[in-house]
This record gives C-alpha cells, sequence and structure tokens, in this order.
C-alpha cells in the first residue's frame, strides 16, 4: 500500500485497541523479540502523578525498554493532540536514527490521527476565553451552553451530547476567538486538502488493530481491571490530587475516565454507592468510541485481542510489517498488493 500524498513514512508500527485489550502486554511482547522504543499514544498516561487510574506501566516495566510521552505533564497543564504529533514525529525520526523500531501503543485515536492526518488549522486555547465559558457553564449548567452552540454551530451541536463539556467548550471557544464555526473550519480544510493533496501533512504508519470479538470478554475485563484499581488505591490517589488545591473538576486530566467520576463523587454531586458501577460505565463508553475510531482507519489491520494466542500473532504481524520496511524503508508497505500485508484475522462485523 503506497503511503498517501504528502505523508512521511517513517520506521514506525502502531499497536492501537480499546482501553483493557491488552495492548500492554502485546507491546512488551514484540520488545522481546524486535529492537523498538515505545510512544505511549494515551492522553491519560503525560500525566505525573496519575498512575494506578490510568493502568500506567509500573516503573520497573518502564525500565524494560525505553518508553517516551509518559509523566511529562503535570495535572495542571494540557497536552493537545497537535502537540503530541509534533512530539511524536520528533521521536520517530530519534528513534530511527538510532537504528530502533518506534512502536507506536495506545488508544487515544484523536492522536493518531493527528499524526496521520495532521489537524484542522484551530485557534489555540484562550485561557481567558475558556475560563469565562466554564465558569457561564458554573452558573446556566452544560446543556443551556450546548443550546447556544446550537444556534451557531448546529452541525457541530448535533454530534455532541449537551453533557459533553469538553467538546462544548472548544466549540464555542473557537467561535469566540476566529469568528468561524468547527463546521467551517474542518470544511475549509476538507476543500483545501482534495484541492491540493500533496499539502497533506503527517506520518504514514502500518497500524495493527486489537479488537474484541465479543465485547462481553472486553467488559469482564473492564470491570476486572477497575476493581484492581480502586484495591490498589484508586481513591485515595484522586484524594491526593484533590488535596494540591490547584487542580479542578474542568481540567483536562481531571476529565480522564474514572478520574471524573470519582472527582464528582468526592464533590457529592454523586452517590458514593454508584462510583464503580459509573466508573465501568464511562469506560466502557470509551472502549465503545475507540473501536468507532479504529474501524474508520484505513491502514488498520486488526487481532481479535479475546482469540488464543492473541499476543503471539500480534508479534508476528509486526514482525512481518518491520520485514517490509526494512526492505523499503521509503515506504509503509509495499506497492505490490501481493506483498501487502494482511490481516491475520477477518474484520469483525460491528454488532
Amino acid at each position: 500500500m503506497a503511503n498517501p500524498p504528502g505523508i512521511e513514512a517513517r520506521r514506525c508500527i502502531a499497536l492501537a485497541g480499546p482501553t483493557a485489550s491488552g495492548k500492554t502486554a502485546a507491546a512488551f511482547a514484540i520488545a522481546q523479540v524486535m529492537d523498538v522504543e515505545i510512544i505511549s499514544v494515551d492522553s491519560a498516561l503525560v500525566y505525573r502523578g496519575m498512575d494506578i487510574g490510568t493502568a500506567k506501566p509500573t516503573a520497573a516495566e518502564l525500565a524494560r525498554v525505553p518508553h517516551h510521552l509518559i509523566n511529562i505533564r503535570d495535572p495542571l497543564h494540557a497536552y493537545s493532540a497537535a502537540e503530541f504529533a509534533t512530539d511524536a514525529a520528533r521521536l520517530i525520526a530519534d528513534i530511527n536514527a538510532r537504528g530502533r523500531l518506534a512502536l507506536l501503543v495506545g488508544g487515544t485515536m484523536l492522536y493518531f490521527k493527528a499524526l496521520l492526518d495532521g489537524l484542522d488549522d484551530m485557534p489555540r486555547a484562550d485561557p481567558a476565553i475558556r475560563s469565562e465559558i466554564e465558569s457561564q457553564a458554573r452558573t446556566k449548567g452544560w446543556p443551556a451552553l450546548h443550546a447556544e452552540l446550537v444556534l451557531i454551530d448546529p452541525a457541530t451541536a448535533l454530534r455532541l451530547h449537551p453533557g459533553d463539556s469538553q467538546r462544548i467548550a472548544r466549540a464555542l471557544e473557537v467561535h469566540r476567538i476566529s469568528g468561524k464555526t468547527m463546521s467551517e473550519l474542518h470544511t475549509t480544510k476538507s476543500v483545501a486538502t482534495h484541492a491540493h493533496p500533496t499539502r497533506a501533512t503527517g506520518t504514514f504508519y502500518p497500524l495493527i488493530s486489537l479488537e474484541p470479538a465479543d465485547r462481553g470478554w472486553l467488559h469482564a475485563r473492564i470491570a476486572k481491571r477497575l476493581d484492581l484499581m480502586f484495591a490498589d488505591g484508586f481513591e485515595d490517589e484522586v484524594k491526593a490530587l484533590r488535596a494540591r488545591g490547584d487542580l479542578h473538576a474542568d481540567l483536562p486530566s481531571m476529565r480522564c475516565v474514572g478520574y471524573r467520576q470519582v472527582w464528582q463523587t468526592m464533590d457529592g454531586t454523586a452517590p458514593v454507592a454508584e462510583v464503580r458501577d459509573r466508573c465501568i460505565f464511562a469506560t466502557r463508553q470509551l472502549a465503545k468510541r475507540q473501536i468507532t475510531w479504529l474501524r474508520a482507519m484505513p491502514q488498520r489491520q486488526m487481532v481479535a485481542c479475546d482469540a488464543p494466542q492473541a499476543i503471539d500473532r500480534v508479534v508476528e504481524l509486526a514482525q512481518r510489517i518491520a520485514r517490509q520496511l526494512h526492505q523499503d524503508p521509503a515506504r509503509g508497505a509495499a506497492d505490490d498488493p501481493t506483498q501487502r500485508v494482511s490481516p491475520l484475522l477477518p474484520p469483525t462485523p460491528a454488532p
């Protein structure tokens, strides 16, 4: 498969999947047989002091294989998809220069998309305007601000739940800064890309996708992992973050799945008895969104994460891709259709 026009190919492989699909175990299995460095593609793992609720690899695990983009931000400070794309592209080049393969591992699909396709030319965040929006939300509620967005940008509002505070705030912020709606900016990029395809920017990478054939298997793993997090002191971790005094519920770090639900319970805005169920529900919804994103990615090569020997299958596929990259490092895969890497298992139809 030839790279899209304007997309730079480098020696990297992506390993993606929904939460609790076994990405970390598969990544370490690849690292045992291949000379790789791991680049985390996870918007929660960037934060220091958020270890239990993010299922962050332990210090011993991080020491086994070189890792990047983990523990690089204080929870007070945001980390954007644009920053990730810039940092990851630089890291891939650095890792390749050391003679190693870059292994991109995670489940933040917007980060993968930013690296492959580039991002829309959106205005940078404005703390003053964002603070104003959040103040209005505390007074009126997010459904009222969603109703405001319906009048300004109905196309974007239609895609958002009235309680999706993060995306509603961003859409209103973009309009207040630029005078343009997010829909207008998305359309402008789409037209420009079709008119001038060589202007596309990004990094091409083969993508191995871990997806469950049986959603029930994934749901059981989500529940088991969450119970282990609570047993390991997840609530104490959130209490320690709250005790700092400078963090609040509207920060991107505190909106991470699990942290948000525990924080709300500690605020008294949600019943304590329901915290586990609310965390499980939110994590299932996240997994569903991740799978939807993955199924729309054209370079995706699927391995059923609930199949016997799934990790062995991932390693085999990664080795096959690496051989192709070694034979022709200027391309992500061979142009000859007979030489393209085939999925080890067929895609599973959506339920």
